[in-house]
């Protein structure tokens, strides 16, 4: 079985806002969501800034009573979920679809740390017995997914990938593999995170991944010569892809088609990518191969474009071996001068940016980008938006361990 599959929702909760307007809005426009650290003090801690989730309400969603058994990326997972769900026209406990054959692969990279950091402290403090009955589910990355097939009813293929910050874009391919293949009709795909934690920030300021840069506003700047680190972010974005033929018969919105999915690991350094970008060109050679579209073809890339050095010098010498000469013509953007970097979730929100950019021909900009390097030397849509026909566009996202991941889109026709 061989089937087109096509978007038909999508949701999201970001640090520059708690749904797709707000969300796709700052991001065309640039307006930075990166903070302070003012959960907790980060005087000693070199890097001080990242995308922190604000106002934010998960009583909106449920009671107080059932969101203190969840997690903080289950909550946003849950509200991503919401808005996908509804956006594609399904009724909440799916009563006009077959349950079972949708299914849910929502992941995260680093799951409930925050709850295992407070439930260690209540250890060391009051004791064993004082420890949550809800800290194993609140800590493991899969009760996202989880959490979101039992609130809908889903009893489709449920499970979730870790793969660090590529985990969401894993999640999104194989989700599309399986309404490809018959699988299932509907799959709620897509990634969340919530890591902006003592812990979490201690162990990245150690490795010396983060920027230093201590004003929010200029931290994060993808490809520019004085990048010194990716700021960290939370947030969830959630998609629905659907099988065309269903989705038609049900008449839902479609919003854009998936057509490729590519993935390859590095096997060279656990935190480091490959030199040259080698596992970045062999995921995206399965994806366009899948996709079958030629390298000219490619209308826009929404990068990883992390703000390191390391990422966006190999990323970018991936583009030109991929694509050769038509590199240099594609039009290519990173998010995370605007939003951050939220690991596990960034391929959702990032897809989620490529759907809107295929719906409204618009590539959002790359902000901060101040001063070229050598290195980086192709089209990253400097500080301003570009109003432009987008009708194919690739998102990529790399992860810890040496994963890779690409999926493309496509205007549906």
């Amino acid at each position: 079985m061989d089937r087109r599959v096509v978007i038909t929702g999508i949701g999201a909760v970001s640090c520059v806002g708690n749904n797709v307007a707000d969300f796709w809005d700052a991001v065309v426009n640039g307006k930075c969501g990166i903070s302070t650290v003012d959960r907790f003090d980060v005087t000693s801690y070199r890097t001080q800034v990242a995308g922190q989730i604000k106002d934010f309400d998960i009583t909106k969603y449920m009671s107080a009573k059932e969101a203190r058994r969840l997690a903080p990326f289950s909550q946003f997972a849950i509200a991503a979920a919401d808005e996908a769900v509804e956006s594609a026209g399904l009724e909440r406990d799916l009563s006009n679809v077959n349950p079972e054959r949708v299914g849910v692969i929502v992941s995260s990279g680093i799951g409930g740390i925050q709850a295992i950091e407070e439930q260690h402290k209540i250890l060391l403090e009051r004791g064993p017995d004082k420890v949550s009955p809800f800290l194993v589910p609140m800590m493991i990355s899969d009760l996202a997914s989880g959490n979101i097939s039992m609130r809908y009813g889903a009893q489709g293929p449920n499970m979730c990938i870790v793969t660090a910050c590529a985990s969401a874009t894993h999640s999104i391919g194989e989700s599309f593999w399986m309404v490809k293949r018959g699988d299932a009709d509907i799959m709620i795909t897509g990634g969340a995170e919530a890591g902006v934690s003592p812990i979490a920030f201690a162990g990245f300021c150690s490795m010396k991944a983060m920027s230093q840069n201590k004003d929010p506003l200029t931290a994060s700047r993808p490809f520019d010569a004085n990048r010194d680190g990716f700021v960290m972010s939370e947030g969830a974005g959630v998609l629905i892809l659907e099988d065309l033929e269903h989705a038609k018969k049900r008449g839902a919105n479609i919003l854009a088609e998936v057509v490729g999915y590519g993935a390859s690991g590095d096997a060279h350094h656990i935190t480091a990518p490959a030199p040259g970008g080698r596992g970045c060109i062999q995921a995206l050679k399965v994806a366009l191969n899948h996709a079958k579209i030629p390298v000219d073809g490619m209308s826009y890339i929404n990068a990883h474009g992390t703000s390191t050095p390391l990422n966006d010098k190999f990323e970018t010498m991936a583009y030109k071996a991929v694509f050769g000469e038509h590199a240099y013509k594609t039009q290519i953007s990173s998010l995370k001068g605007t939003i951050g970097h939220n690991l596990g979730a960034a391929g959702a929100l990032e897809t989620i940016s490529c759907v809107k950019s295929l719906q409204e021909n618009i590539i959002p900009p790359t902000i901060n980008y101040e001063t070229p390097d050598p290195d980086c030397d192709l089209d990253y849509t400097p500080n301003t938006a570009r109003k432009v026909e987008v009708n194919t566009a690739l998102n990529l996202n790399l992860g810890f361990g040496g994963h890779n991941a690409v999926v493309i889109l496509k205007k549906y026709k």
